[in-house]
């Protein structure tokens, strides 16, 4: 519930001499005489003129132009159709025309004739998709009745050529733009979205009672990767009599975000060390009387704040805050799946300032044990005076009262201050309200600690984010190490398809609600949980069944131990069954920050049983100070040729498996440092991807069940023994 004083200081903000800036009101203005017709121009009266008491829904004048008025502009837009000021000064002299009657006659000409050239192209693409739709058709029926030519009996269909793999991926780039040229259209002519069928057909029922999930096609665009029934899903964006209310939440919102990343004392508590500092309830709720409305009854305040220096431009860190894929690749392990609903405002002057969106969004701690936390709120962002850039999220929950609410976020978010050299600093601020109650017991002390969700865990993956950037932009790489990658183009192919792996194990080990994990048995933290999807028409994966499994438990060694342990090739084989005991080398490298352990390898596996070839393995270790993840996939020989080369790495299947090591508590802290993470123990979580079957439609056995559950069992008790054998 809003409180009665929370708009009394904005309740002008949509007027026209008020709160928002005379940049921010045309960009408003040229939205909304965009959608006008193109001869139906509506003369608004300007602030100055406006009768203050005037009723909003009076009657609004138009002006429709002369056959003449028409022509001329007609003329000229065939020769100009972007004109300038001056252009447009003089045309409307000479046809008695204002400028701005003129200026809006142009956008909308601009917007009917880019219109009309997308459902050209809209019609081209329809026809394109229709042809290989009956081509695909075709295939498949010849594929049905293959024959062997020496038995005459079915064809065996082997493993997917090179070629296949590249037509994979342009079908489904095709079906992606008719799809995205289908809305825009739409949107211009007002006809329902064209829905194309999809080629691929659901499999009989499983024999083993398991929820069967499916892959997106591209897991690089995060809020395509949603299941089909979920609240990200099922909430639409705002009505138009909510959008006023929006803008004034989010004004109110930012002002709060500004006054809490700068303010110290009495507002925020040093611990005795300066290691962290804890917001004084009290004096917030005095400070900061409105907002959205007092706690509700069953959630807990978690609030935390924290500040960086990143090697990043600060006009790079705004635009990756506001694009919602960018935000979501490059805080991956936090946002679990993210998709913006509606943008009230893109910007002014050609950047971000001023920019509003609508966006639902849920974050997680990699582990099963941990549930997600759902968040529907908006994102403002705006250049402050001295040039600091502000984004800032709140929920916008009292718009859609929800009983079974269990997140919500008060004014969080971001300052970034523009430094010499390109570096920045970010205060970070976060200030949420969650029930907690579900989270297991071996997570809850780094839930409380605010490493899991809080400000230090978005400031340390900003951080090592950054650095990972700056790694793939290096172009004065040394060449005197052995198996460092000093290419540019083959650097980049090797981190595209590193980022795509790291997406898709991220995406997968959770407990988003897009997931349905299954425990196999006993009651305990390290029990193994397991789903099912199914891949189809997915050039990133495989074609078939695939079987996740993942378990989490607690062990009494440090997280850099184990991070160590793990991600050194030298000790892969005491870990990993699928090495046979053979020796494992590193044939390729790449650095990705100033910690020896954030890279990237391509290591090579020397099977001790001469009957099997050598196997490859792509691994991207990270690491920070509130936690690190090996995070590993086998890959094809000839496809990294192609890789190292500088090829194109969307072709290259991948089933990511990995580690992720989490500190179990706060950690010591020395003179605002931290000197060890967490309690002197480790919640490490294993999780696997397996191809249990290479036909999407086969039935998933109970051997396939109880075999992933022995190796990822076998792979823990091993991790146990060698790094904690007096626990083992």
């Amino acid at each position: 519930m809003f409180q009665p004083n929370m708009f009394e200081s904005h309740h002008h903000l949509l007027d026209m001499s008020h709160k928002t800036t005379e940049n921010e009101l045309d960009m408003l203005r040229d939205e909304d005489y965009e959608s006008k017709s193109g001869t139906d121009i509506m003369e608004a009266p300007s602030g100055d003129d406006q009768d203050p008491n005037q009723r909003p829904n009076k009657k609004k004048r138009y002006h429709r132009h002369t056959q003449h008025q028409i022509q001329e502009l007609e003329a000229f837009f065939k020769e100009c159709p972007h004109p300038d000021d001056k252009q447009r000064k003089e045309l409307g002299r000479r046809l008695t025309l204002e400028p701005l009657q003129v200026k809006f006659w142009f956008q909308n000409k601009r917007t009917q004739m880019k219109a009309q050239h997308e459902r050209h192209e809209n019609s081209q693409l329809r026809n394109d998709n229709e042809k290989l739709r009956m081509e695909n058709i075709r295939y498949k029926e010849a594929l049905t009745n293959a024959t062997c030519p020496n038995c005459g009996g079915p064809a065996a269909i082997g493993e997917m050529s090179f070629d296949e793999q590249h037509l994979r991926i342009e079908n489904a780039r095709l079906r992606e733009e008719i799809d995205r040229i289908s809305g825009i259209a739409a949107k211009y002519v007002g006809k329902p979205l064209l829905s194309y069928p999809n080629l691929s057909h659901n499999g009989p029922s499983r024999s083993l009672d398991l929820p069967i999930g499916s892959f997106s096609s591209q897991p690089t665009m995060v809020d395509d990767m949603f299941g089909t029934s979920n609240l990200l899903r099922s909430v639409s964006g705002p009505s138009e009599a909510d959008k006023p209310v929006i803008i004034e939440l989010a004004v109110t919102a930012m002002e709060e975000l500004v006054r809490m990343a700068q303010s110290g004392e009495p507002l925020w508590i040093g611990s005795s060390d300066n290691s962290s500092e804890t917001l004084n309830e009290e004096e917030y709720s005095q400070t900061f009387p409105r907002g959205i409305g007092p706690k509700q009854l069953g959630l807990k305040s978690e609030a935390s704040k924290e500040s960086t220096f990143v090697i990043m431009n600060h006009i790079s860190i705004v635009e990756i805050l506001m694009d919602v894929n960018q935000w979501s690749n490059v805080f991956s392990g936090i946002v679990s799946r993210a998709m913006t609903l509606e943008v009230l405002s893109t910007g002014v002057a050609g950047n971000y300032n001023g920019a509003l969106q609508v966006m639902t969004a849920e974050y997680q701690v990699p582990s099963p044990l941990v549930p997600t936390r759902e968040y529907y709120f908006v994102r403002y962002c705006k250049q402050h005076p001295d040039g600091t850039w502000a984004v800032v999220d709140v929920s916008l929950d009292n718009l859609r009262p929800n009983a079974n609410l269990r997140s919500r976020r008060r004014p969080s978010g971001c300052l970034i201050e523009e430094l010499p050299n390109g570096y920045s600093k970010v205060t970070w601020v976060e200030h949420v309200e969650v029930d907690d109650t579900a989270v297991h017991d071996i997570y809850r002390l780094l839930v409380n600690s605010g490493l899991a969700f809080g400000a230090r865990r978005w400031v340390a993956t900003l951080d090592r984010q950054c650095q990972r950037l700056a790694s793939a932009m290096a172009n004065n790489i040394p060449a005197g190490d052995i198996g460092v990658l000093t290419t540019l183009e083959g650097r980049k192919s090797m981190l595209k398809l590193s980022e795509r792996m790291v997406l898709s194990f991220c995406s997968g080990v959770g407990a988003s609600t897009t997931h349905t994990w299954t425990t196999l048995s006993g009651s305990g933290a390290d029990d193994v949980r397991v789903m099912t999807r199914k891949s189809v028409d997915d050039p990133g994966r495989p074609p078939g069944i695939v079987l996740s499994a993942a378990t989490s438990f607690w062990i009494p060694v440090p997280p850099k131990r184990v991070f160590e342990f793990l991600r050194d090739e030298n000790s892969r084989n005491e870990w990993d069954i699928l090495s046979n005991g053979g020796l494992v080398e590193e044939m390729a490298h790449i650095a990705n920050g100033r910690d020896p352990g954030n890279c990237v390898s391509l290591l090579r596996v020397n099977s001790a049983n001469s009957s099997q070839g050598n196997m490859l393995i792509l691994q991207e270790s990270s690491n920070d100070s509130t936690g690190s993840y090996v995070i590993y996939a086998p890959v094809d020989i000839a496809a990294m040729n192609v890789v190292l080369s500088g090829g194109d790495p969307d072709y290259v299947a991948l089933l990511p498996s990995g580690f992720a090591i989490l500190p179990d508590g706060a950690g010591k802290h020395q003179g605002g440092r931290i000197v060890e993470v967490g309690n002197g123990g480790s919640l490490l979580t294993v999780a696997f991807q397996i191809l249990v079957d290479s036909v999407p439609t086969a039935k998933l056995s109970l051997g396939s069940v109880a075999t992933v559950n022995s190796l990822i069992k076998c792979t823990v008790d091993r991790i146990k023994a060698a790094v904690a054998p007096e626990n083992a």
